[in-house]
């Protein structure tokens, strides 16, 4: 993928990561709708083991891209509305900056998120002279269903979905879904106890927090 310029580059293909990852998320998604009356959902998910990330770090890197582009993004994909929390009601940001700067995810998985957020604000700026968060929301909807015609911005797009899935079932301690706010819109009542401060999985003895070294995206500027 070190010479893929853009969503709509022909040379483009799935990676390997992205096949195998969905595989998994497909077999918890139907784990989850067969789990039991009371049943945990997330215990249909895989398995986290991380240290939030403080607060501030994360206001701070929010400032720039690649965060505040993804920001916009996950917001527009799961907007507040009266019938249910949006992504910054479940906290979708931190979730995703925690999984990429505290879990041991893939480093080509991180690489293609940043990628796809040069990416985007490439195709915007051809499009509109705009950067994608400067765009109305008529236009950032237009955008996003284009990228979504290729293969790479539809894999792009599914990548983001899937963590806010996950943030919305997630326990709270791992950052998203504060208070249960995605429990309660499901009407969903955790089965099993929930891990507490001092007993999460990252506190226990032998384990540590991982943080992981992130590449800037392509034309990150500060706001």
């Amino acid at each position: 993928m070190i010479n893929i310029r853009s969503f709509f580059d022909v040379n483009y293909q799935t990676p390997l990561w992205f096949k195998e990852k969905n595989t998994q998320v497909k077999i918890s998604r139907r784990a989850l709708l067969k789990s039991a009356a009371g049943a945990s959902a997330i215990a249909a998910l895989p398995v986290k083991s991380w240290s939030p990330a403080p607060a501030e770090e994360l206001r701070q890197a929010l400032k720039t891209d690649p965060w505040l582009t993804l920001n916009a993004v996950l917001e527009h994909l799961l907007p507040a509305s009266d019938s249910g929390p949006g992504a910054r009601d479940i906290q979708a940001l931190d979730y995703l900056y925690n999984v990429v700067t505290r879990q041991p995810t893939e480093q080509d998985e991180i690489a293609f998120i940043f990628k796809g957020v040069g990416w985007l604000n490439d195709f915007s700026n051809s499009q509109s002279g705009k950067a994608f968060v400067t765009l109305e929301q008529a236009d950032k909807e237009k955008l996003l269903r284009a990228i979504s015609n290729s293969r790479a911005g539809e894999n792009w797009l599914n990548t983001l979905l899937n963590y806010i899935f996950e943030a919305m079932l997630s326990p709270p301690v791992y950052g998203g879904n504060p208070d249960g706010v995605g429990w309660k819109w499901l009407e969903h009542k955790p089965g099993f106890p929930l891990p507490k401060k001092g007993k999460r999985y990252y506190e226990l003895p032998g384990q540590k927090g991982i943080a992981v070294k992130v590449v800037a995206a392509k034309g990150s500027k500060k706001a």
